[in-house]
Order: structure tokens, then sequence, then C-alpha cells
């Protein structure tokens, strides 16, 4: 199993920024492939704590943990790690590739109209 860690700021409240990322009809926007297939298992939510996981069926095995924080500024940081087994090299550019997708769906779930 290989992992690997992506954070990023996201100019949003953090409950708009994790009720985003945990919407079953933005998921597929930016959650890896491996974590999005029809018939998958809605993630395991920590609600309270603004955390997240999903966890793939089967083989590959892939996981994804989301934490949202708030900042000072009135924004958030989001943090993802992912896992996969077998290796994914990829796995570095995929985490921040998907946060950076998710930062693009808060931006459209805020954006008038």
């Amino acid at each position: 199993m290989v992992m690997a860690r992506a954070e990023r700021g996201i100019s949003a409240p953090p409950e708009v920024v994790f009720n985003t990322a945990t919407d079953p009809d933005r998921v597929s926007a930016w959650l890896p492939a491996p974590l999005r297939r029809t018939g998958m298992p809605g993630p395991e939510l920590a609600a309270a704590e603004l955390r997240a996981r999903w966890r793939s069926a089967g083989s590959p095995d892939w996981s994804a943990r989301l934490q949202v924080s708030p900042v000072d500024a009135g924004g958030a940081t989001v943090r993802l790690e992912l896992e996969a087994d077998p290796a994914e090299r990829r796995l570095p550019e995929i985490a921040d590739e998907s946060l950076a997708s998710l930062a693009r769906e808060v931006d459209d779930n805020l954006a008038p109209g």
C-alpha cells in the first residue's frame, strides 16, 4: 500500500467545503476514479469534525481521507490522504489534482445563479 498527502487552502467556509466534498452529486467531479465507481458505498462521515473517508470495494484497493479545518481568515484548509494498493506511482499528483478539482467545485457551488 502506498500513501500520498496533499493540502490546500480554499476561500470558503469549512462547512461549505465539507458539504461540497461529500455531496453525492459533486463527488464524481473531484474524487479519484477508483473511489467513485457505480455501486460504491458512500463515505464514512464524522460531520461534526468535518472528516470523511471513502473506500473502494474490491481490487485495486483505494481509500481517501478528507479533513477540513477552519482558518482564521474565514476560509478552510483541506487535507487529503490517498492510499492505493497495488502501488500507484502517480498518487501524489492524483491527490493534488483531486484537491484542485474540489476547489473548483466549491467555487461553482458558491457562484450565484
